[in-house]
């Protein structure tokens, strides 16, 4: 059995499970023609945040696109120092104003600074305001989302975290599934180092993929939503295909048992920026 292209969240909206990610795109050309190339293969997701300073490129690749904007899933997210309940609000504006978009599907906030509970009352209001179709954080500990919830009407319907063989965060994971938020992983590849492992060198023999194409078959599998990012428009396609094969349950834990709690970037109990 292979898993739908879409999951749905909690209030009923189909998001794409494999998405674009256009983290540290920051030439405006090099974004441009990544999204361009993305939406040609395929992809109908994409994510970028504030923060990645290519919001604009990604507008306008869409504009380009000629894609009815119903078919699109656009992700921004609310960078740490424009958080706060009016910050996130002027912060929304400028992003949908930059992304030349009448509303976005999913907004999140970027990191939990000290004022994620003002923010994130923020989303809501624009959750309300029928401006986002979807209100969600990311890198959201347990206890962060706990925080949230406390004051929340509706709760998140996404955490974006760090998640990969080497980082498999199975703890986080099923709190989320327990509230019914799905995760969507970033930097879903990791550093590429457990494409050298037999266990995921094995697969990608005994299927004909690539060793990226394992790791995002097992995101899949295991109910994440992954959104890998490339520039390469041969890497962007084989990303994207991943659908047409499964893997057996003993190698999804094979892979989950690669976890060695390694983090790509800062954990968000500690960070500084």
């Amino acid at each position: 059995m292979t898993i739908s292209q879409t999951i749905t969240l909690a209030n009923g909206v189909e998001m794409p499970r494999i998405g674009y990610g256009v983290f540290r795109m920051k030439e405006h050309e090099v974004a441009v023609d990544g999204v361009t190339e993305a939406l040609k293969a395929g992809y109908r997701a994409i994510d970028t945040a504030a923060i990645y300073q290519n919001e604009e490129a990604v507008g306008e690749a869409i504009k380009a696109s000629g894609i009815d904007r119903s078919e699109l899933f656009i992700t921004t997210k609310v960078w740490n120092a424009d958080q706060g309940f009016d910050n996130t609000l002027r912060a929304f504006e400028t992003s949908l104003k930059k992304l030349n978009l009448d509303y976005i599907d999913l907004y999140l906030t970027h990191w939990p600074k000290p004022t994620l509970a003002d923010t994130y009352k923020a989303i809501e209001r624009l959750y309300d305001e029928k401006l986002i179709r979807v209100p969600g954080v990311s890198n959201h500990h347990q206890h962060h989302l706990e925080e949230v919830f406390a004051v929340a009407n509706v709760k998140p319907m996404v955490n974006q975290i760090e998640c990969h063989p080497s980082l498999s965060q199975d703890a986080l994971r099923a709190f989320c599934a327990e509230h019914n938020i799905p995760v969507t992983a970033w930097a879903p590849l990791g550093t590429g180092i457990v494409f050298t492992h037999p266990v995921v060198k094995n697969l990608a023999e005994k299927y004909g993929k690539t060793p990226a194409q394992i790791v995002l078959r097992w995101h899949l599998e295991i109910g994440n939503i992954a959104i890998p990012k490339s520039v390469t428009p041969e890497r962007i396609k084989e990303n994207l295909d991943v659908f047409g094969f499964a893997l057996a349950a003993d190698e999804v834990a094979a892979i989950t048992a690669l976890n060695t709690f390694h983090r790509t970037s800062a954990d968000p109990d500690n960070f500084d920026f």
